[in-house]
């Protein structure tokens, strides 16, 4: 999930795929949730062709990956009112609506439900920018002493880092400019799927690529963390129109 500077699309048998040059000594391909994402990290030596003939010898593998992640469950269509279940860290909390004037203010008002406080001519998409501003909030809230705590044990400086939507990983990482983003959608994961995706960027800052010095401080620091990131990416994605209209929030 280490982030580049630059990249290009190529196309083979059909598939966008996007490759990015990196200083590493062999060519990686991955496909990512929640839409298949193909993405080829590959040395600046490798050709185009040798790239070609990579994608095409695990075509199968990577169409595979693509139907998982198609069949994979998604979160229903949501309407922001009284009676709908929406999650934060992996709790299902029930939503009340209660009119109020302009001001539009959400809070968790006991362990299973979620107020939302707004108008009654307030539209979805303001209840809904309500909602993503109270998750912004709290994932920054989670998240902000986990990376101060995984930079001092892994020995390196306190990154910055944003929240914002993304849709094809579920955070990642700019060691040249310090820098972290995770993915807003985290604010409804149970917490040790949230404290993995920090883990593994954070991991990149001593090892830029997933190399095995990389696997290596994962299986060190967070023995259980295949299982993490298994049970995160078997968990519901984002109904796909509310990513389309909010993905930018």
């Amino acid at each position: 999930m280490a982030s580049t500077d630059a990249s290009t699309i190529l196309e083979v048998a059909g598939l966008p795929i996007e490759v990015v040059r990196k200083p590493i000594k062999n060519l990686h391909i991955g496909v990512y949730p929640p839409e298949g994402h193909v993405r080829v990290a590959a040395p600046g030596f490798i050709a185009e062709e040798a790239i070609r003939l990579s994608v095409l010898n695990r075509l199968h593998w990577i169409r595979r990956m693509q139907r998982d992640f198609r069949q994979q469950a998604r979160e229903t269509e949501r309407h922001y009112v009284s009676g709908e279940t929406h999650y934060l860290f992996g709790a299902p909390l029930k939503l009340q609506v209660r009119p109020k004037g302009r001001r539009v203010n959400v809070s968790q008002t006991s362990p299973d439900r979620l107020t939302l406080e707004v108008s009654n001519s307030a539209m979805r998409e303001d209840r809904a920018r309500a909602l993503q501003v109270f998750y912004r909030a709290r994932l920054k809230a989670y998240a902000e002493p986990k990376l101060e705590d995984w930079a001092k044990r892994l020995g390196v400086e306190v990154p910055r880092f944003g929240i914002r939507r993304m849709k094809t990983m579920w955070g990642s990482c700019n060691p040249d400019n310090g820098l972290v983003w995770l993915n807003l959608e985290l604010a409804k994961k149970p917490k040790p799927c949230i404290d993995y995706v920090i883990l593994h960027e954070m991991a990149h800052f001593l090892s830029p690529t997933h190399d095995e010095r990389f696997v290596a401080l994962l299986d060190h620091h967070m023995p259980n963390w295949r299982q993490r990131r298994a049970e995160l990416n078997a968990l519901p994605l984002a109904f796909e129109d509310e990513l389309e209209t909010h993905r930018s929030a």
